[in-house]
């Protein structure tokens, strides 16, 4: 696969992903844990987005907030246009919303054991309301995309884990989303793969003008996202280029 990125974003963009003041608490009076204080982003088309931080910092719960899986306590959320969370869930049914706008990369890539690749990716179309003729031609066409369309028929058992990870990728891309979520897409790969990975997110990005959030701890990755955020004690903040910089030049811990 080729190293080159794509020419820079345009620079006036949609707002694919917008937060404002979004916290979580778990349990109540004494028992009650603030996992994530008030916190706010947003995410352009075409834009690859970093979310930094230490295990227990509020990472995951912020992305699954994002995804629609997890309820905040109180804030707001608007993807592609549409308000889903103020101060409570808007009434959408957040099952097909989050089919036709948001692709999820799973750390552990989740797919299903007794189908093929192709069939794992062509699955989330069908449950979309695609054709199965149709909806394996597109697999097919989106696995070629990917550069994995020659294990096509392999079951994951088969496949690398790299292989397997680009398999989880087409599966989040297979109803083209405005939004891909990944959580930790390069924990279990090597550097060189995890290194493909991540250029395969930034072409995505590129190309397919999605807005992608990638959950990390992996310094290595850094430098090749276009804004960095990190989670501390629940408290997002926005790194300034240098201090990303400088992130990405640190040791992995």
């Amino acid at each position: 696969m080729s190293a080159e990125v794509p020419a820079e974003l345009p620079a006036e963009r949609p707002v694919v992903v917008e937060v404002e003041g979004v916290s979580k608490t778990f349990g109540s009076g004494e028992l009650a844990v603030q996992a994530l204080k008030p916190c706010s982003l947003s995410v352009r088309q075409g834009e690859l987005a970093a979310l930094l931080g230490p295990s227990g910092s509020g990472k995951s719960t912020l992305l699954l907030s994002i995804s629609l899986i997890l309820e905040p306590s109180a804030g707001r959320i608007v993807i592609n246009g549409q308000e889903v969370y103020n101060d409570g869930w808007t009434g959408i049914d957040d099952r097909a919303f989050r089919r036709r706008n948001i692709g999820f990369i799973f750390q552990q890539h989740n797919l299903i054991p007794f189908l093929t690749a192709i069939e794992n990716v062509a699955l989330v179309m069908q449950l979309n309301g695609i054709g199965r003729r149709e909806a394996t031609r597109r697999a097919r066409e989106l696995l070629g995309y990917l550069e994995i369309a020659h294990r096509a028929e392999s079951l994951p058992a088969n496949l690398s884990g790299g292989e397997q990870q680009r398999v989880a990728i087409g599966r989040a891309l297979a109803n083209e989303p405005p939004l891909i979520l990944a959580d930790e897409p390069t924990a279990a790969l090597d550097t060189e793969r995890g290194a493909k990975v991540m250029a395969l997110l930034r072409k995505i990005a590129r190309e397919r003008r999605s807005a992608v959030i990638t959950v990390t701890h992996d310094h290595r990755m850094i430098e090749g996202f276009d804004t960095v955020y990190r989670l501390d004690d629940g408290v997002l903040r926005r790194l300034p280029a240098a201090q990303a910089a400088a992130a990405a030049a640190a040791p992995a811990h």
